[in-house]
């Protein structure tokens, strides 16, 4: 999720799949913790999940009879896998052509690892639920479909009503390697009593800088230890670079820019506010996700004035003692514009033309706005739909619960996430310089510089070889 490049989606349990001459494949736990990507899990009551699968597969063994099976791989935690199994199950009786049949991963990175051994051996799914990166991969190997020809043969896809910035990301000139299955974006979520009592109004609040100066006051007047926390890693780093105006990579491609005036001016002044005013601070360590845990904890308790977080921590968050808001700007000059990321569904290329074709129907259906409504309401992921909001069900809960409109809004001017050219070199680079800034203070001119020595061979590499 939605969290972070650090924050695998879910806790890892042991993953049964085989590949020997013919792949056995065995449906297997995807466990999960609620803290974001599977809301409304807790991290002690994640010991189920692959039951739920062969439930689904037992007792809709029989309809499959006459019907094209079209074999479908993601990786989910308990309340994920439950909403996927559902919508699996709806889509199966919705209709007399495919059958659906599933089986679970531990995490998106065994679920890509297993789709490449399988494609290799040919034994691959026919759909995939992937991080964007690795679909745009293995659309660079020409192994998914192109999806481009459905969708331009079918008068019933609505593809205006996709979020541009979530559609984008499966979409290579032409060609749509991927159609996006949901969203993420961090967001700001703020004690209300805290900043009650510093006089302060959310909505008043544009830029990080005017965040920094009400952090002050919190931690002057003595309200709360600290008036902000960030959550550890880069990925909130990257967020504010990206409303200052910062790019990762040149126009060309040429050059890593993680060391210009944009980046240095945002790492810097975070390592100030964290180790010179002390009026942030950022967890970090601790036994699986307690960081993201004790980062949540204090803005609940009141030891920090609020957090940046995921959209999938409301299910966690009591909101009559906390309040959300979208990521501002950085400054006076600059404009709101934190990275959102897509989880997409590819089809696989080695598939026959009718298990094509039936993938693409699950994909539009997973990704209808009732569907998206359902998925949103359970994981507190972003629903890639613009009517979704619209859907009974979902307007109903918004009404009562306005936090949930927060990310979708937000996605509405963020930032595609730019892919890391050179297999994710940059990005380690850069969580290297995070924890330097964030957790040594070490200065972000230093820390970036170096983080730019190790990107720039790596992309140099990475063109050397093209």
């Amino acid at each position: 999720m939605f969290k972070n490049a650090k924050k695998n989606d879910y806790v890892k349990k042991a993953a049964a799949v085989m590949l020997a001459g013919s792949m056995v494949m065995g449906l297997v736990t995807g466990c999960g913790i609620s803290t974001t990507d599977a809301a409304g899990t807790e991290e002690n009551d994640v010991l189920q999940g692959a039951s739920t699968s062969d439930a689904a597969a037992e007792s809709t063994e029989a309809s499959a009879e006459g019907k094209t099976e079209v074999e479908f791989w993601y990786s989910g935690g308990k309340t994920a896998v439950g909403v996927i199994e559902e919508i699996v199950n709806d889509f199966n009786q919705s209709q007399d052509d495919y059958f659906v049949k599933t089986a679970t991963m531990a995490d998106y990175d065994e679920t890509y690892q297993k789709l490449q051994s399988g494609i290799a051996g040919n034994v691959a799914p026919d759909v995939a639920l992937i991080e964007v990166d690795a679909a745009k991969t293995l659309s660079d190997k020409a192994l998914l479909t192109d999806l481009s020809s459905f969708v331009n043969e079918d008068a019933d896809f609505n593809r205006d009503d996709y979020l541009d910035v979530y559609f984008a990301q499966g979409v290579d000139g032409e060609k749509i390697f991927a159609i996006p299955a949901y969203g993420s974006t961090q967001v700001m979520y703020y004690n209300r009593e805290v900043f009650d009592k510093a006089g302060v109004n959310a909505e008043d609040i544009k830029t990080w800088k005017e965040l920094a100066e009400v952090s002050q006051k919190i931690k002057d007047e003595g309200i709360a230890t600290y008036g902000w926390e960030p959550m550890w890693d880069e990925d909130n780093l990257i967020d504010m670079v990206y409303s200052n105006g910062g790019k990762l990579i040149s126009d060309d491609g040429k050059t890593v820019l993680i060391n210009s005036d944009e980046w240095v001016e945002v790492w810097e002044s975070i390592r100030t506010w964290i180790h010179d005013d002390e009026i942030m601070a950022v967890h970090s360590g601790g036994q699986g996700w307690e960081y993201w845990y004790d980062t949540m904890d204090d803005a609940l308790d009141g030891t920090a004035g609020g957090y940046l977080g995921s959209s999938g921590d409301q299910a966690d968050l009591d909101f009559t003692v906390v309040g959300a808001m979208e990521q501002p700007a950085w400054d006076d000059d600059s404009t709101s514009y934190p990275a959102a990321r897509a989880k997409t569904l590819v089809s696989v290329a080695q598939s026959s033309e009718e298990e094509q074709k039936g993938a693409y129907e699950f994909i539009k259906f997973f990704t209808n706005p009732e569907n998206q409504g359902k998925w949103s309401l359970a994981t507190g992921y972003v629903s890639v739909r613009k009517s979704t909001p619209e859907t009974e069900e979902f307007k109903a809960y918004a009404d009562e619960h306005p936090e949930i409109l927060v990310p979708v809004e937000q996605s509405k001017h963020a930032s595609v996430r730019p892919i890391d050219p050179t297999g994710g070199e940059i990005y380690d680079a850069l969580g290297i310089a995070a924890d330097k800034v964030e957790l040594e203070g070490i200065s972000a001119q230093e820390a970036l510089d170096e983080a730019y020595e190790t990107a720039q061979k790596a992309l140099d590499k990475y063109n050397e070889s093209k």
